[in-house]
């Protein structure tokens, strides 16, 4: 048919190992921040703290998904997170291996995902390696280049990471990263027991600053939230800037999160056509309340109705 394009693999951070934490340390695993089993108390309390009720806001109806459309009021927050697509040349929107070929509609299955243009499909391709089957957790926040440049391969590897959200002064897991290795140094990545640092080139450096020109400070300061029990989980890509304006928001709150990284290319592209029905992002589902919707701006306006003091 008609031309193939075809993307190979970005090299890989080589991971630094800048020092060496001492054996006693603070272990922080998912399954004990988001434990819904009360912890046993030695103490005596007469009153227990109130717990934070989650609901979606009064009268609350998810919207219906608009492919490729931009509210009007949301233009120059999705232009200004644009900018990193030139800066970056598109990193983090393929992953690995992709390639793409323009097919007749009859050779895709209707019940399958796929790009329509001038009436014919895409037909994606990748070559992915092995993934963990359950998520890494990385410690991180936005408006940070090395952090950046983390969220940038997971997209490209298509691994699903539980983000915790580390905006200056936040008082939950900016400590946490200090007690595990020693000082506030991120992105911080490892499964409670093994830091993990990396360190970027000159080049690589000045533009990953440049991509953040568009939306500087934007996902950097922590606002008062309620924590939830749960993660949300947010079916997003570093490369789209829809999805960007919705991660800031997730990281100033301070909110847990599963990001389900589907670039152009992925498998999960698939999963998710078929949990919702349609296919776009960023997606998001909200345990907490069982909210699941579509549309950037609308899912940020749910976000601090929902989460925030």
């Amino acid at each position: 048919m008609a031309g193939v394009l075809n993307f190979s693999s970005p090299p890989l951070l080589r991971p630094v190992f800048r020092r060496t934490v001492p054996n006693t340390r603070v272990s922080i695993k998912a399954s004990s921040q988001f434990s819904e089993t009360p912890v046993p108390s030695s103490s005596v309390s007469t009153k227990e703290d109130p717990k934070p009720v989650f609901n979606p806001p009064p009268n609350f109806k998810p919207p219906e998904p608009k492919a490729f459309s931009v509210r009007p009021d949301k233009t120059l927050d999705i232009l200004g997170a644009s900018l990193s697509l030139i800066f970056r040349l598109g990193t983090g929107v393929f992953v690995s291996g992709y390639s793409a070929s323009f097919v007749s509609k009859s050779e895709i299955p209707p019940d399958e995902y796929a790009l329509e243009f001038a009436g014919l499909k895409v037909k994606e391709n990748s070559k992915l390696g092995p993934r963990p089957e359950k998520p890494i957790e990385i410690y991180e926040f936005e408006s940070c280049p090395f952090c950046r440049k983390v969220r940038e391969i997971v997209a490209v590897l298509d691994l699903d990471v539980l983000f915790y959200p580390c905006p200056r002064n936040g008082p939950n897991f900016r400590p946490k990263v200090a007690q595990m290795g020693g000082k506030q140094q991120f992105p911080y990545m490892g499964d409670g027991t093994v830091p993990f640092m990396l360190s970027l080139g000159l080049l690589t450096t000045l533009t990953e600053g440049f991509a953040m020109i568009g939306r500087m400070g934007k996902g950097s300061s922590y606002t008062p939230s309620k924590l939830p029990p749960k993660p949300l989980e947010l079916w997003a890509y570093e490369g789209s800037p829809f999805c960007k304006v919705v991660r800031e928001v997730l990281v100033e709150l301070e909110l847990p999160h599963i990001l389900r990284n589907c670039a152009r290319g992925s498998p999960k592209r698939q999963l998710l056509y078929q949990k919702a029905g349609h296919f776009q992002v960023p997606y998001l589902d909200d345990p907490n309340t069982g909210v699941k919707m579509f549309e950037s701006a609308e899912i940020v306006e749910y976000i601090k109705a929902t989460y925030v003091l």
